[in-house]
């Protein structure tokens, strides 16, 4: 997992076509504004794991590294 610390009004961008901003941090709670092409759904996690019914994939060990193969 990648961790990022941002600020209000500052963003992060995914597969360049994908940009999360951080809206409004109140107390404990932080508001993001996604902007993603239609193609790609978008979903609070309790929402895709009650349309998948299961939980969603977690991303593989981003750190791992792959060893070659004799």
């Amino acid at each position: 997992m990648l961790v990022l610390s941002r600020k209000k009004n500052e963003s992060i961008v995914i597969n360049n076509d994908i940009t999360v901003t951080v809206v409004e941090i109140r107390g404990d709670k932080v508001r993001l504004g996604i902007v993603a092409p239609k193609e790609v759904p978008v979903h609070r996690q309790e929402v895709y794991e009650a349309i998948h019914g299961k939980p969603a994939d977690t991303e593989p060990n981003s750190n791992a590294v792959a060893k070659p193969v004799d």
